[in-house]
């Protein structure tokens, strides 16, 4: 197929005369290459050239085609470019005197960052006088914790002073004074004596119980604090007095007393003086 039967069908030159008149003619013609197969996002040259094996043109044809097609679009470019230049040139005319304007906006953000800067700072300064009120607040509430404690620690002691009998001038607490005197009790069960027991050894458990909450409090202020220091003679001589108590309490016990005396036990044991319990249990088999 020669490039003038080509140069004759793209000049409009071909028509149905021509084609019954030549064996030439009855062959199928290549369209023209459209443009959107060249604006398609993933083009690649080799993939459209295989593309066209099926296309029935010399690759002489083909080469004048798209060197014919790359010139229309080489055109194209300088007409948008020669028509839209003065467009150019008036816009940058267009933009003179703006300087003025640049340098307002310039300068109302310059003030306008002044201000931010300058309400930074007192919003700076806000948040450390509110760390600093928070910090007292938490030291505040933490001395009112601790003079909670305090007043609580001497208040338990006062209450167990008082029902011990410490530092008065009655006897220390005896159990026999719960227990009904023998001359008078002839006419009362052993039943009234185990209720007896039973009431001696809660109270005694009570004891128990409040001195050691006592104590827990002091460990938890700690026992460096001058307070703790000054309580701890009260504490000894409450101590030693809750163990005379359960000593003589341990000594009445009888055989049938059982439950009274793995009580008493206990407390010996809570109160980490399970020796002691031990030279009571010995001195009531003697």
């Amino acid at each position: 197929m020669s490039k003038r039967f080509f140069t004759r069908i793209e000049n409009g030159q071909f028509d149905e005369s021509d084609s019954s008149g030549s064996g030439e003619d009855s062959l199928p013609y290549p369209k023209p290459l459209p443009r959107s197969a060249f604006l398609a996002p993933d083009f690649d040259p080799a993939t459209f050239l295989s593309s066209l094996r099926n296309r029935h043109q010399t690759l002489e044809d083909l080469r004048a085609e798209l060197r014919t097609r790359s010139q229309d679009i080489s055109k194209e470019l300088l007409d948008l470019v020669n028509d839209n230049y003065q467009d150019f040139l008036s816009l940058g005319s267009s933009l003179q005197g703006g300087d003025e304007k640049v340098e307002e906006v310039r300068l109302g953000l310059l003030g306008f960052r002044r201000e931010v800067e300058g309400l930074k700072d007192t919003v700076d300064q806000r948040k450390k006088e509110v760390e600093a009120l928070i910090a007292q607040r938490k030291e505040i509430r933490k001395q009112m914790q601790l003079g909670r404690a305090l007043l609580d620690v001497d208040y338990r002691l006062q209450q167990l002073e008082r029902s011990l009998m410490v530092n008065s001038n009655e006897e220390p607490y005896d159990p026999q004074v719960d227990r009904v005197d023998e001359d008078t009790s002839d006419g009362e069960d052993e039943s009234d004596e185990g209720q007896e027991g039973n009431a001696l050894t809660a109270r005694l458990d009570r004891h128990v119980r409040q001195y050691l909450i006592t104590r827990m409090i002091m460990d938890r202020v700690g026992p460096d604090h001058p307070s703790i220091n000054n309580q701890e003679t009260r504490m000894t001589k409450v101590k030693n007095t809750i163990l005379l108590d359960l000593g003589n309490a341990l000594k009445q016990m009888g055989s049938q007393d059982d439950e009274q005396v793995t009580t008493l036990l206990r407390a010996y044991r809570d109160l980490g003086e399970s020796k002691e319990a031990l030279k009571v249990l010995k001195e009531r088999r003697q």
